[in-house]
């Protein structure tokens, strides 16, 4: 029988113990991470996304503002508000909500945030920093995954083969990065790749963050992959997710659902990079992390 992975219940575990953590700054050193978060225009996915962000904030105890931006603010207007945020010592850290508008340059946002500041981890900084494997600040959704996986296959993934679709800058690029690190042996594919079926056929692990809904069939895994997927897609008026779980979960050994599955991860590790943040910003030992959450 497949295991169907409750990333709800991972994700109560994570914020837990930062709310612990966040309490014993507060207590010990009368220090809080306050998170200040972007919102440019009117997109109603980013409504929903930056309300679950501000209320998973609350439930532990970082404080956290909105700043909300006109849909036809300029790039100049953007990088001024992301510098002033730069330079506001009461914020520890900064997130802008993407995507953007039309018309706005999204290297604004990875270029400009201070990679002290960068809860998303995904700025051109804390890029070259992943990629030498020399930062305690990953992406959300990979360092998500990678709990997931680390917690059901143990901390060793040293030589499986993992296959990621998609190679976004937000999850397929970093989590490759991520996962050579741990010395799995990875392929990373995309829409031009040729044979994909066959690709994803090789995997014991298969990360798919693409945006197609229920591309991933039955015969395109090998029985006993490991099936995470990323995607959410509305289709046939429902969430659904780039892999077609109810038939590919008969010949998974374990899969993540979608809703319930990666999403409440990514949420729960942005808090995690909050709190992390906090931490270096004040010299303290984050030597906790490595035995309690990843």
């Amino acid at each position: 029988m497949p295991y169907i992975i409750d990333g709800k219940t991972i994700a109560k575990e994570i914020l837990q113990k930062v709310e612990s953590k966040v309490l014993e700054l507060k207590t010990n050193l009368n220090i809080q991470p306050n998170i200040a978060t972007v919102l440019v225009g009117n997109n109603t996915a980013s409504e929903i996304y930056v309300r679950a962000k501000l209320e998973a904030a609350e439930r532990v105890g970082i404080g956290a503002q909105l700043i909300r931006l006109r849909h036809e603010i300029s790039n100049q207007e953007l990088s001024t508000v992301i510098k002033g945020l730069n330079q506001d010592k009461e914020v520890t850290g900064i997130l802008v909500q993407l995507p953007l508008p039309t018309g706005l340059n999204p290297n604004i946002v990875f270029e400009l945030i201070d990679y002290k500041k960068d809860i998303d981890g995904f700025g051109i900084y804390n890029t070259g920093l992943l990629n030498h494997w020399n930062t305690n600040i990953l992406p959300c959704t990979p360092q998500g995954i990678l709990h997931v996986l680390k917690k059901y296959l143990g901390n060793d993934l040293s030589g499986k083969k993992a296959v990621i679709i998609g190679r976004s800058v937000i999850v397929g690029r970093p989590m490759a990065s991520i996962l050579i690190k741990e010395s799995c042996t990875v392929t990373l594919t995309h829409s031009k790749t040729v044979n994909l079926k066959q690709e994803c056929q090789t995997a014991d692990i298969l990360i798919a963050a693409v945006g197609v809904p229920l591309l991933v069939k039955t015969d395109w895994i090998k029985e006993g992959c490991f099936v995470v997927d990323v995607g959410i897609n509305r289709y046939d008026d429902k969430l659904t997710g780039d892999v077609d779980f109810e038939n590919v979960k008969t010949k998974s050994s374990h899969i993540t659902p979608v809703p319930g599955g990666i999403g409440p991860l990514t949420v729960a590790n942005l808090m995690l990079n909050a709190l992390k943040l906090c931490y270096l910003q004040n010299n303290l030992d984050l030597s906790w992390i490595a035995n309690e959450v990843l």
